[in-house]
């Protein structure tokens, strides 16, 4: 088990392959992705890694996160979020995830925070169909109809489906496409819809009910690893 990451919803749009198809995809972007702290067996009792990404003024930022970016000596986070990982693919405090972390073809898990509804009604919110146009029914139509029993039990049960607010709750949809990514831009652009507003954050994890493809980067796809692995010939030709 490898580590997730934390993107921004930008958008839809929508990829033109080779043979002439198009692909509607949602398009979100790694914003200076970093580990900021991590979990260990022996500290903490389980493995994980504790990422942070996004850009906010550190005046805005508690007293105590401040402390808890510079022990990492990171730039304060707006969004930080925690991933579970197996005890080799833990990664370096400061290091930074690049969208390489995900190939095109592989299936992903992806989380957010749904658009929120307000009240809703329970036609809108649950798909009832309503009560008879006629025969009877007057000023209800829409209304849910009877939501309990008689004398027994005498009560209506916890988690009845009624009209209330709609939205605004975590949502998770799996089994979602990664169709490209865009490394100088940090894009990942994903198949389909994802739950969550434009400008919201998400997490993406790799699909549990997919198998892993093969040449995916552990523990990680690292920015650092990589720039160090460019500099190395030219070290060597100035020598």
């Amino acid at each position: 088990m490898r580590s997730g990451i934390i993107a921004k919803k930008l958008g839809m749009t929508r990829l033109f392959m080779d043979d002439g198809k198009q692909i509607p995809v949602t398009v979100l972007q790694l914003d200076g992705l970093q580990v900021v702290s991590q979990r260990t067996a022996d500290k903490h009792g389980y493995s994980a890694v504790q990422l942070g990404t996004g850009t906010i003024k550190a005046k805005r930022v508690s007293q105590a996160m401040r402390g808890h970016f510079a022990v990492a000596q990171v730039e304060p986070k707006r969004k930080v979020a925690e991933f579970r990982v197996a005890p080799e693919n833990l990664i370096e405090v400061g290091a930074e995830i690049t969208a390489e972390h995900y190939a095109a073809g592989q299936f992903v898990d992806v989380s957010g925070t749904s658009i929120g509804k307000g009240f809703a009604g329970a036609m809108k919110r649950h798909n009832f169909k309503g009560l008879r146009a006629s025969h009877g029914v007057s000023v209800s139509h829409r209304s849910h109809g009877s939501t309990g029993q008689c004398q027994g039990p005498g009560k209506v049960f916890k988690g009845k489906k009624m009209a209330g607010h709609m939205g605004a709750a975590k949502v998770t949809t799996q089994n979602l496409q990664v169709v490209k990514t865009d490394l100088d831009r940090g894009l990942i652009m994903i198949k389909g819809a994802v739950p969550g507003s434009k400008g919201g954050w998400v997490t993406v994890k790799d699909a549990v009910k997919k198998p892993l493809p093969d040449g995916v980067p552990f523990p990680a796809a690292i920015k650092v690893a990589e720039a160090a692995a460019d500099s190395a010939p030219v070290q060597g030709d100035d020598a």
